[in-house]
């Protein structure tokens, strides 16, 4: 403590736990300031994943199919992950397995940037599936 006066300084305890308590001297505004300073660098270097969701009808048109691709596509260059979800109504229901294989095109249309992270699966009245972009 006396050193610490002298240097005019604070005495801060680094591991007050330890046999015999570490301490050291230092500016203790200095070192929270720099403390805050590495928290907020490291927020900033963090990437948020989104999952944007893309819906389809089951008797959607093979132009819409294809915006809706190039869609998911630019969520997934941009990092994002895309769940490609089917709603069905009424008589759809009969078509689901049909229904099915045309999430997998698509799938397989983005299959040069993207894997599969969940398969298609029927949930109640809807079919979804995720995908993520591939890692190299």
């Amino acid at each position: 403590m006396k050193l610490a006066k002298e240097a005019e300084l604070d005495l801060v305890k680094i591991a007050p736990m330890a046999k015999p308590p570490v301490c050291k001297i230092i500016d203790y505004g200095k070192y929270r300031y720099e403390l805050a300073r590495k928290e907020k660098e490291a927020r900033k270097k963090q990437k948020v994943i989104e999952i944007k969701e893309i819906q389809i009808r089951p008797n959607i048109d093979t132009n819409d199919l294809v915006r809706k691709v190039n869609d998911a596509k630019k969520f997934l260059e941009k990092g994002n992950k895309v769940k490609m979800s089917m709603r069905f109504r009424g008589r759809e229901m009969a078509y689901m397995e049909k229904s099915k294989k045309l999430l997998d095109q698509c799938a397989e249309e983005l299959s040069d940037i993207a894997v599969i992270e969940k398969p298609a699966k029927i949930e109640g009245r809807s079919i979804s599936l995720v995908l993520a972009e591939k890692r190299s």
